[in-house]
């Protein structure tokens, strides 16, 4: 049985950069199998000890890491040679390091992370699931989703569950719509599946409803863009969402890129237990 490498992602950042290098990476090797954790956001010195107290309890850990603070970077570093793990800067000759590391030698092929494997197949199902499941087309099917998305109108389920599946997730997102009902399949699936819960700040939400509203020539509701009914719908959903005790992130100062990594990240703590 082939050795299974718990390889530790650890960025200061939403880790985006990191996973492509290491998508490049691991291409080069035909015979490496891995387990891929993210740790984003990585800022301070409580969390790298954090991560190396996980690491210390695991077998067969790399790290690899971006992180733009040298001190922090340093500290990284010291800690992992303390305890004898493998860690290598993204800016570091990682294929020749890699290869002494697993004694392997690498392919060398050019953008080998673009080979046909199971990872490729697994991506273009994800994406083919995700759009089959966006706006609440489906909730046949909900239990098949990795993340299920909640919200109401205007809270970047679309392109942060797009983002996701181009990750390898298959995400379903459930719109959260005035005096109706969430469908019963996804209170079922919540019991099982990971359910997030989506707001914004109000005053943001009316802004991008009405720019939404003027370049798309939509006919709505008049109260879709009342400051009013926009507070209401968010205090409903935040009932809604304390009532399941689902997580929620506030996506008004986030990109679609930080959103989703929040979501990595909680996804693979959950999955870690």
């Amino acid at each position: 049985m082939n050795k299974i490498y718990q390889v530790y992602q650890v960025s200061d950042s939403t880790g985006e950069t990191l996973d492509r290098i290491f998508l490049a990476l691991k291409a080069q090797f035909s015979d490496f199998e891995c387990k891929t954790i993210h740790y984003a956001f990585t800022r301070t010195k409580n969390q790298v000890d954090n991560i190396i107290s996980k690491s210390k309890s695991e077998k067969d850990v790399i790290i690899l890491y971006t992180i733009v603070d040298t001190e922090l970077a340093k500290y990284l570093v010291s800690e992992t040679k303390k305890n004898n793990i493998p860690s290598f800067a993204v800016l570091g000759n990682l294929i020749t390091d890699f290869s002494k590391l697993l004694k392997q030698k690498a392919t060398r092929i050019p953008s080998g992370q673009h080979a046909l494997d199971k990872e490729y197949y697994k991506r273009i199902e994800a994406v083919q699931f995700t759009m089959s499941h966006d706006d609440g087309k489906r909730v046949n099917d909900l239990e098949k989703s990795d993340v299920i998305l909640v919200g109401i109108s205007r809270t970047s389920k679309t392109p942060t569950s797009i983002y996701l599946a181009n990750r390898g997730y298959k995400v379903s997102n459930i719109p959260i719509v005035p005096n109706k009902g969430l469908p019963e399949r996804l209170i079922e699936s919540s019991k099982n599946t990971f359910v997030v819960g989506l707001v914004c700040d109000a005053t943001r939400l009316l802004d991008v409803r009405r720019n939404r509203i003027q370049s798309m020539h939509e006919e709505r509701p008049s109260n879709y863009t009342n400051e009013e009914d926009i507070l209401n719908e968010l205090k409903n959903s935040k009932k809604l969402f304390q009532k399941y005790k689902w997580p929620v992130i506030d996506v008004t100062r986030k990109s679609v890129e930080e959103t989703a990594a929040s979501i990595i990240k909680t996804l693979d703590i959950l999955n870690s237990k």
